[in-house]
């Protein structure tokens, strides 16, 4: 089973939540660690290798924000892919934990199942096996070593972020819907809300605007989003 290769790392403070996800992630064919602290989190995160990261947001030592921000600074974890698990289940909440730096957000109470399921899709789309590449002027585009590169130099991109650029970049010029990219970047099976993809565009822009071509990925009002070749 693929999921048996696959080691998680469950931050969860209520150690009844801990286990009841450590349990259906191991049915699932999933190794996992459990820890209760965000402090000891970011111990574990730089001595061992995850695949993935379930984060409680409502932590001790840490809070799971900061985690998540400390994880997004350091190169060698930057890409790891988070699901953030809360009780805070507010749009404008999950909304920030998108700006942050989450790559999925699942609110307290949850069914077990959706939560395995949730981690699998983006297992999923943390990887790829394309070997195309892109180049548009100064910005280039590389399926098979997942690089993003503008002048020579590396922009540092999440699995979300270069499969984002990667779909647009594929067609300049087109308008692509939310519902759209949801379908193409997210895949067919995901949970995500539309404001999902504001959230990733935006962190997407960010890291474009260091290079000065953040306006590569222009807004259409009340539709979508389109990729332009900067002039």
């Amino acid at each position: 089973m693929v999921a048996a290769e696959k080691h998680i790392l469950i931050v969860e403070d209520d150690t009844s939540i801990a286990r009841l996800i450590e349990i259906h992630l191991q049915r699932a064919g999933f190794q996992t660690t459990l820890c209760h602290d965000g402090l000891d989190a970011q111990s574990l995160l730089r001595d061992h290798t995850y695949q993935a990261l379930i984060l409680d947001r409502m932590l001790p030592g840490k809070r799971g924000l900061d985690v998540l921000r400390w994880i997004r600074s350091h190169e060698s974890i930057s890409t790891l892919p988070v699901l953030m698990v809360t009780a805070l289940t507010m749009t404008e909440e999950r909304i920030r934990g998108l700006n942050e730096g989450a790559d999925d957000y699942i609110g307290k109470p949850f069914e077990p199942d959706e939560l395995v399921a949730r981690l699998s899709a983006l297992l999923r789309r943390s990887t790829s096996s394309k070997t195309e590449s892109f180049d548009s002027l100064s910005l280039q585009l590389n399926e098979e070593s997942m690089e993003v590169k503008v002048d020579g130099k590396l922009v540092p991109l999440r699995p979300l972020e270069f499969k984002l650029l990667q779909v647009m970049m594929a067609k300049p010029g087109r308008v692509f819907s939310r519902d759209k990219l949801l379908d193409t970047v997210w895949g067919m099976d995901s949970f995500v809300e539309e404001r999902t993809v504001d959230a990733t565009v935006k962190r997407l822009r960010k890291e474009l605007t260091t290079c000065g071509l953040g306006d590569c990925i222009k807004t259409v009002r009340g539709t979508g989003y389109r990729f332009l070749e900067k002039k």
